[in-house]
């Protein structure tokens, strides 16, 4: 089974990593400008019977909690102030805290917070309105964002190797297989609701996961859903070349074997020849995608029909010509692979390599990491454990070819397609990767010895970075709320006087074990209280956020939000999330500050996988240091408790 918190990563607030001409630039006046827009439905050729676009009960199982669900809460002012200012103690100096604290007090005391509050109130009650969030949320984080989708805002998962399909189609045959049974459970809504233990989950995001894509436009973009029983065709793509496998033929299902025989043909195919790598366009900043896309589409007639089809597809299998072996390398086939043999947009897409490593990748706009951790968290069930059903081993011999889908691309595409490839070449050569295979200890251990695994793991990544950088700093962990209707996620800010006082104490050598046992039993109950009040929707971040947006044109801004804390304390130098799954080799996203890094991890029974991504710059950032002081910092934890745990043996009285 798979343990997901999120994929979330905060990735409105990253500043524009591109400088061309003609590229919106999110400021704060453009912010404000989107928040009070009227919002309406994302475009999309799903039926309303298909596409559940309220909180109303919808047939079958995966929708049968949906009405039951909760609305998101809007925490008073009296729950938010008080915590909000415990996170950002230890962030400031005595000085520093004492302006924050005047400027809190006043935002509290003031008719304008009042008034704010009382809006926000407003806006969560409106009829017909689901999530007070939700609108605002989508816009800023995802489709109003312009940088590129990858690296900055996609993620991916790794996977475990299939040791009985080394053959790069077998293997992907086998995925595909797996994948569309999952989706028929989806399509007929036999699919069971997520479960936070007896807690029902919110389904929404599950209409975004097949037979969806991201699609270009300024100043923002939308989703595009499809109707999965009028579209039973994935895409695939090699050697930048794009093909339609069509699943059902005759009114039968494409057995694994038919499959394996429809990817050999494309990638003869397309081994034999060349195509312009329009993917890469997929790749660039959203205002130039946008731009381009539409050179594209009208460059030709036959250029729409062939975007429509590719994007109305179940999903995109990519099957690489790479052949990664050591960890850093497959994790960067994943992330963010060569560019073109991609289609970004696209909400699924499984990437399998010529030596059988494969991996997915996940468009984050619409749908965070827990739905698509438990879709591929049951491919790896279903193949690595031979339960998935490949159907007959024959071959239909009036099986059609697979559709190639030829772009048109006449010289003002091709140069557009150049300069998108510069960019990606630029964008990803200026990152840094060290994957940390992390096998002391895990899940089961860190259980046994009385501590949550994520609140050890998220103390074991603070002393690293204290050991390397020498302070702690704002960090962001994704907290799910999808108990509550159309929930994604709220912040979970790891830093805390408690945390920082473990740092402290950890690398003092003159404090005793007992003491340093002490500080860190306190700094995970406070980190896992703290990531309680997010799951239940009373984290700080979510909420004020909705307070500042419903500023009113001409209004003060209040002191709160123009005292240097609330950005300092917001601007992620660690953003980080866990996902779990025992067939997982790790996953992993981007940093979402220049100064910052990216952590990805994946706590195992038995082991621990860090994804540490960050920018080469002159912020002095190093993910290999980081790495190794975050494992001698969970090493050093682990000692800690051990020693405490001997001495209370020794100490207990003999029978």
């Amino acid at each position: 089974m798979y343990k997901a918190i999120s994929a979330l990563k905060p990735s409105a607030f990253r500043p524009l990593q591109n400088s061309a001409a003609n590229v919106t630039k999110v400021t704060p006046a453009l912010i404000a400008a989107r928040a009070k827009r009227t919002y309406t439905a994302m475009p999309s050729p799903l039926s309303a019977a298909d596409l559940i676009k309220s909180n109303e009960q919808a047939p079958g199982k995966l929708f049968e909690f949906q009405a039951q669900l909760p609305k998101l809460p809007v925490p008073s002012l009296e729950e938010t102030l008080p915590k909000y200012l415990s996170t950002v103690e230890p962030l400031l100096s005595a000085e520093e805290f004492a302006q924050t604290k005047r400027a809190v007090e006043e935002f509290a005391q003031s008719a304008q917070g009042k008034e704010l509050q009382k809006r926000l109130e407003a806006r969560a009650a409106e009829p017909g309105r689901t999530n007070w969030l939700e609108e605002w949320w989508t816009e800023l984080s995802y489709m109003g964002y312009r940088d590129p989708v990858t690296p900055y805002v996609s993620y991916f998962y790794s996977y475990k190797d299939d040791k009985k399909r080394r053959k790069n189609t077998q293997r992907a045959a086998a995925i595909v297989r797996a994948a569309w049974e999952f989706r028929r459970q989806l399509a007929t809504r036999e699919l069971a609701p997520e479960m936070a233990r007896t807690t029902p989950l919110c389904s929404y995001s599950y209409n975004y996961m097949f037979n969806a894509t991201r699609v270009p436009k300024r100043p923002t973009d939308y989703e595009a859903t499809y109707d999965l029983a009028q579209n039973e065709h994935f895409a695939v793509v090699r050697n930048n070349q794009f093909f339609i496998v069509q699943m059902v033929h005759n009114g039968q299902l494409l057995t694994a074997a038919e499959i394996e025989s429809q990817l050999d043909r494309i990638v003869a195919e397309a081994d034999s020849s060349a195509a312009v790598p329009v993917g890469v366009m997929t790749s660039d900043n959203r205002d130039l995608w946008a731009d381009n896309y539409k050179l594209l589409r009208d460059a030709a007639p036959e250029n729409a029909a062939t975007l429509e089809r590719l994007q109305s597809a179940a999903f995109l299998v990519c099957l690489d010509s790479s052949k990664p072996v050591t960890r850093e390398e497959i994790h960067r086939v994943f992330w963010h692979g060569d560019g073109a043999n991609r289609w970004f947009d696209k909400s699924l897409q499984f990437i399998v390599c010529d030596n059988g490593r494969a991996g997915f990748l996940g468009e984050h706009s619409s749908m965070d990491g827990t739905p698509t951790c438990r879709l591929n968290d049951y491919i790896l069930d279903q193949t690595l454990n031979d339960k998935v059903d490949l159907g007959s081993s024959n071959v239909r011999a009036d099986l059609a070819q697979p559709e190639p889908l030829r772009f048109v691309t006449p010289p003002p595409v091709v140069r557009a397609v150049d300069q998108a490839a510069e960019r990606f070449a630029k964008v990803t050569g200026q990152h840094q990767l060290r994957v940390l295979q992390f096998e002391a200890f895990g899940k089961d251990e860190l259980k046994r010895l009385g501590f949550s695994p994520d609140g050890f793991v998220q103390m074991a990544i603070q002393l690293g970075y204290y050991k390397l950088h020498g302070k702690n700093r704002a960090t962001y962990e994704a907290a799910a709320t999808r108990r509550f209707a159309h929930g994604r996620t709220e912040t979970c800010r790891s830093v805390s006087n408690e945390s920082v006082a473990f740092c402290r104490v950890f690398e003092d050598p003159a404090v005793s074990s007992s003491d340093k046992l002490a500080a860190l039993q306190a700094a995970v109950r406070a980190h896992g209280a703290y990531a309680k009040a997010c799951s239940e929707g009373k984290g700080v971040d979510r909420h004020l956020l909705g307070l500042r947006l419903l500023l009113r044109p001409g209004e003060e801004k209040p002191a709160i939000f123009k005292d240097p804390a609330y950005a300092a304390s917001s601007h992620w130098n660690l953003s980080t999330s866990q996902l779990s799954s025992e067939h997982f080799e790790g996953w992993g996203f981007s940093e979402v500050v220049p100064d910052g890094y990216g952590i990805a991890y994946t706590i195992r029974r038995d082991a621990i996988i860090f994804h540490i991504a960050a920018m080469i710059n002159d912020f002095g950032l190093n993910s290999d240091h980081l790495g190794q002081y975050i494992k001698e910092a969970a090493s050093e934890m682990r000692a800690v408790v051990l020693t405490e745990k001997l001495k209370q043996a020794a100490s207990a009285p003999k029978l």
